[in-house]
């Protein structure tokens, strides 16, 4: 009897805790990695919870738009002449491996001055527990990493699951008393 009413305690301390999930992030929604439209990359990514092992994906028309890894500096200056990595498929896929910023841009001749460019930031707790940084945080130099990253976390189905099984354990405890 103490072994189940321990199992049921346990289960629901395990459903208080919140399981998140890997999501996946279009840079620009439906209006993918462009300079047509005026999408705002930073905009776009500041309503975003990225998180280690997202994945983001640039869709874009490799004719026109390619996708570079840079460094902060590079990013800062729309510097292309050395990128950490190029890609040019038009749909590039990349899956968050660790916290920081990942920095991207068009290396189109002027496309990252036209805006073209996004810092995937991803913070070692959720955006919602995470103060604001300020101004001159976000300007501090943060070296890129090779691995980039994801949006808000769901709660996993498995909790509800779990209280499932926890509350039917504990009203079969409850009828042998």
């Amino acid at each position: 009897m103490a072994l189940i009413e321990r199992a049921v305690v346990f289960l629901m301390m395990m459903a208080t805790f919140q399981v998140s999930y890997a999501v996946v992030h279009k840079v620009g929604d439906s209006a993918g990695w462009t300079i047509i439209g005026n999408v705002d990359y930073k905009k776009w990514a500041a309503t975003k919870n990225f998180q280690v092992g997202d994945t983001i994906i640039f869709e874009y028309n490799a004719q026109f738009h390619n996708v570079m890894r840079v460094t902060h500096a590079m990013y800062k200056s729309c510097n292309a002449t050395s990128p950490l990595t190029t890609l040019s498929s038009g749909n590039d896929t990349i899956k968050i491996t660790n916290y920081g910023h990942h920095f991207f841009m068009c290396g189109v001749p002027g496309h990252c001055q036209a805006g073209q460019k996004v810092d995937i930031n991803v913070l070692r707790v959720s955006a919602a527990a995470a103060p604001t940084p300020s101004s001159s945080a976000m300007a501090s130099s943060v070296p890129a990493t090779n691995a980039p990253s994801p949006t808000p976390n769901h709660a996993s189905p498995l909790i509800v699951g779990l209280m499932g099984l926890a509350f039917t354990l504990l009203a079969h405890v409850s009828s042998y008393a």
